[in-house]
């Protein structure tokens, strides 16, 4: 059973109020729950201690602190798991993930400057096992995937209005 068939509907309102601001203090969030604070603190360990809340951090607008480099690097390579791993590393790759289709891996990089940038990509193709690579630049960010916010309240099945 996956984690959100198992969590109860308490446990998805303190995920999905988390997601959208986990700022104010339990009290404030526990209000905003109709629970006592306890029981909310008692809750997020719980989701903690199995790995559904991870942790918590600032929304960063990375391109605004001056990382206006990035590409999405496609990787072929016949050595995925070694590789991943020494990608996995590199500072300058902010995401890696193992894809199907074309390429075997997609690497999300962001630098301050175009040296730095360069010097990325010449490792990641540096690697062994690594057969070659496909850089795109990226121009600008329309939808920030870090960003995204499950519905986890009403999830259903549902299709997007196109």
């Amino acid at each position: 059973m996956s984690g959100l068939q198992s969590m109860d509907e308490l446990d998805k309102r303190i995920v999905d109020l988390m997601c959208k601001s986990s700022q104010g203090s339990y009290r404030q969030l526990a209000k905003q729950l109709s629970v006592h604070p306890t029981t909310l603190i008692q809750r997020v360990k719980n989701l903690e201690d199995k790995g559904i809340i991870r942790g918590y951090r600032a929304k960063i607008d990375y391109m605004k602190l001056g990382f206006e480099y990035m590409g999405i690097v496609h990787i072929h390579t016949d050595n995925l798991i070694e590789v991943l791993d020494n990608l996995s590393k590199v500072p300058q790759i902010i995401g890696i993930f193992d894809v199907t289709g074309d390429s075997d891996a997609i690497a999300w990089v962001a630098c301050m400057d175009r040296k730095d940038f360069s010097e990325t990509v010449k490792f990641i193709n540096s690697q062994p096992g690594v057969k070659k690579t496909n850089t795109a630049v990226v121009l600008s960010i329309t939808k920030d995937p870090f960003d995204f916010i499950p519905d986890i309240i009403s999830h259903s099945e549902k299709t997007p209005n196109l």
